[in-house]
């Protein structure tokens, strides 16, 4: 069976701040319409990876490409416009701006108004809560209704792929499957997701296809059943003796 077209391609990556290599060849490949995770320890190099692909961190080594064109000389910027949005670990919400101006805060790089109105309809449909609190200062949200509008944010870019860093950060188990559920919709309207997550269990059970990184390199990778069933991963993330 012919694998799916791979949307990015990652390369023998390298970066580095200073001396310290935070990510160490690593090579990752995310099939279009997946959701893809990255799981591993703190300081794995899971976050600079992802800084690496959306352009907020210069690479040493390697190649990134989107859609077969390579991406890693480009800005920040110049991703964003190419169709990649990023979640950033800890939300980042614009806490004095409205629930409205962060969502519309998200697609400045566009120009199609009669279609970011659209997509603000189709992201208040997949996030309720963001409809009925569009008035309120996204200080005030929860912690997971910040979560949604991280992800709503993100979306009015109209994304082809979307980098989500540790969704589950900080919120409770209920709040966290609410997020992941939503996050489930999205992929199933077609947008790809590269996820990097901690929690493994929840990691493996959202994705189709998990690389495993330790001390910056990927040290594991396949298919989410088979990558759950090794006796490292076994032990060292999902508990099981």
């Amino acid at each position: 069976m012919t694998p799916p077209a791979a949307l990015l391609e990652v390369e023998h990556v390298e970066v580095a701040y200073g001396k310290a290599r935070a990510v160490n060849g690593a090579t990752v490949r995310v099939p279009e319409r997946s959701i893809t995770a990255i799981v591993g320890p703190n300081g794995a190099g899971k976050t600079s990876l992802l800084k690496a692909i959306c352009g907020l961190q210069p690479i040493r080594a390697g190649t990134i490409r989107f859609l077969g064109e390579r991406i890693d000389a480009l800005p920040e910027r110049a991703v964003a416009g190419l169709g990649i949005a990023h979640v950033p670990e800890g939300r980042r919400v614009f806490a004095k701006m409205t629930v409205l101006e962060n969502l519309r805060l998200g697609a400045y790089l566009r120009s199609d108004g009669g279609e970011v109105a659209r997509t603000l309809q189709d992201v208040f449909e997949a996030f309720p809560r963001l409809r009925e609190r569009q008035g309120q200062r996204a200080g005030s949200l929860s912690g997971g209704e910040q979560q949604m509008l991280a992800i709503g944010r993100a979306l009015m870019a109209s994304p082809r792929l979307i980098l989500a860093d540790e969704m589950s950060q900080g919120l409770a188990p209920v709040i966290v499957q609410e997020v992941y559920r939503r996050l489930l919709e999205v992929n199933r309207r077609g947008v790809t997701i590269l996820l990097v997550e901690q929690n493994a269990r929840l990691a493996f059970r959202l994705a189709q296809i998990v690389y495993v990184m330790e001390q910056g390199r990927v040290v594991l990778e396949g298919p989410s059943a088979e990558v759950a069933a090794s006796a490292h991963v076994q032990s060292a993330y999902l508990g099981v003796s």
